[in-house]
């Protein structure tokens, strides 16, 4: 029984949870590079992480929602859809004071909304390059058992049919 392809496999697998392990931690460490250049800080309002400088996973996500809950302060809690119809509404009533004040807030919230998903597309990003850095883990410790099994089983082998 050769055990040269388990060897082998266990090898492959080593190497990719290396390189897992590697393109996590880089990714992350970019993902950290590019948020903190943009020297964005948590509000102060925040129930969580207020002043913290946005750099992480964590700040990120708090920032996302103090946005959040600025934009429906702001709006009175009406979404992009509903003060688009409003507008509608009273651009059509001839009230052009309050369409305009209206699309403001419609502005606002679609400003908002765009920060929201760029910050949580980098929450997105940080979950990713975590599940690479764990799955590099995974991939080294099944290499390592791979490699000990093909070196425990030659002598096995030979246990069982009496050669040793």
């Amino acid at each position: 029984m050769s055990t040269r392809p388990a060897r082998v496999i266990g090898i492959i697998a080593i190497v990719a949870g290396i390189l897992f392990i590697v393109a996590g931690a880089v990714t992350w460490a970019m993902i950290t590079s590019n948020l903190s250049e943009q020297k964005i800080v948590v509000a102060q309002d925040s129930p969580v992480l207020a002043g913290d400088g946005v750099n992480g996973p964590f700040s990120a996500f708090a920032q996302a929602q103090i946005i959040n809950t600025h934009a429906e302060h702001a709006t009175g809690g009406k979404t992009y859809a509903q003060l688009g119809d409003e507008v509608t509404a009273a651009q059509q009533a001839g009230d052009t004071a309050k369409a305009e004040q209206l699309q403001a807030q419609r502005t606002t919230v679609m400003t908002a909304s765009f920060l929201r998903a760029s910050l949580f597309t980098s929450v997105v990003a940080y979950g990713m390059a975590a599940l690479v850095v764990g799955l590099g883990i995974l991939l080294i410790l099944i290499g390592w058992a791979l490699g000990n099994l093909a070196r425990v089983a030659p002598a096995s082998a030979a246990a069982a049919s009496g050669t040793v």
